[in-house]
């Protein structure tokens, strides 16, 4: 495996060195953790958190407890979890994913809500990036429709003669529109299918196959994220080249991912937890926006689906998994 430098995808709003502004609270600080999937299932967010919290100088047990939940993939679990967090007493909430930042929204106004989403903003989330407007703040994943744009060009890379494409999500693609001009002006065809639950991606994985695209995108989703085994097998039994817009399925076989280190976002939400803890409103913590993406090539993946990775891409990319 070779690796580059880790890219930094953070703009520097919040760009104080994390020593100058370490002042763990005195007493333990609860926080409400919850995954749309199983244990386990997330590679890199608490992880990402744990190691940002303690640059700042927090120990776990002695200056925060991470309360953290999981709903299994089932997400009509995700508003009862949230509200269990919130009987508990939790100083705030960290919710990765569109599917968990809405149901937490609904579930209080009050209790800070650290998030990370494809677009808040888009999806609403936010009232602008500088001033969020209500108890809402945190980190966007994909800066809107150039990143569906990105991944619609590297597909094109990986299958020139492509003629049509399927993009599987769950946020509602806010981009839609922007994402198939892109593909009209690659002379290619999107179709958007979306899936929230077993029997929605049962049904849209069937639709891909039947349309006979010659290529899949995955947004960047956590509950997609944690159906990635069902999805990255349907893609290798299918012989379909899949570019994926989180990196956490890499270690798991798949293709190429041009994503947010979602390690580094979350280690960077620490500072986040960081202010609000010391009193900070999230209202006045502005979204930041990545702006940087990591390209990420499984040449082990390529070579079970006998695919060649042009060498511009390979020259390009900063992980190179073989």
């Amino acid at each position: 495996m070779k690796r580059r430098d880790v890219i930094t995808l953070l703009a520097a709003v919040l760009a104080t060195p994390y020593a100058a502004r370490a002042q763990p609270p005195l007493r333990q600080a609860r926080l409400g953790y919850v995954w749309i999937g199983a244990r386990g299932s997330e590679h890199s967010t608490l992880d990402g958190l744990r190691q940002g919290l303690a640059e700042l100088g927090y120990v776990e047990g002695r200056h925060f407890f991470v309360d953290d939940r999981y709903a299994d993939s089932q997400a009509e679990r995700i508003p009862l979890i949230v509200t269990e967090l919130l009987r508990s007493g939790v100083d705030l909430l960290l919710a990765p994913g569109n599917v968990i930042v809405r149901a937490a929204m609904q579930e209080t106004t009050t209790v800070p809500i650290i998030a990370t989403a494809p677009d808040l903003l888009a999806s609403s989330f936010v009232a602008s990036l500088p001033h969020p407007g209500g108890n809402v703040t945190g980190i966007s994943l994909t800066a809107g429709a150039a990143i569906a744009e990105k991944w619609l060009e590297l597909a094109k890379e990986l299958v020139p003669h492509l003629k049509a494409i399927a993009m599987l999500g769950n946020s509602g693609l806010a981009y839609a529109d922007s994402a198939r001009k892109a593909a009209a002006a690659l002379k290619t065809e999107l179709l958007y299918f979306g899936a929230r639950n077993d029997e929605e991606l049962n049904r849209a994985l069937a639709a891909i196959e039947a349309a006979q695209v010659g290529a899949l995108i995955l947004e960047s989703d956590p509950w997609l994220v944690s159906k990635r085994a069902q999805i990255i097998g349907f893609a290798a039994r299918r012989q379909l080249p899949a570019i994926f817009g989180n990196q956490d399925y890499m270690p798991d076989g798949g293709l190429l991912a041009y994503a947010t280190n979602i390690r580094e976002v979350w280690r960077r939400l620490a500072t986040y937890v960081d202010k609000v803890l010391n009193g900070a409103r999230p209202n006045d913590l502005p979204v930041e926006q990545a702006t940087r993406f990591e390209l990420i090539v499984n040449l082990k993946t390529a070579k079970a689906l006998d695919l060649e990775i042009p060498g511009s891409l390979l020259a390009r990319a900063d992980e190179v998994i073989e």
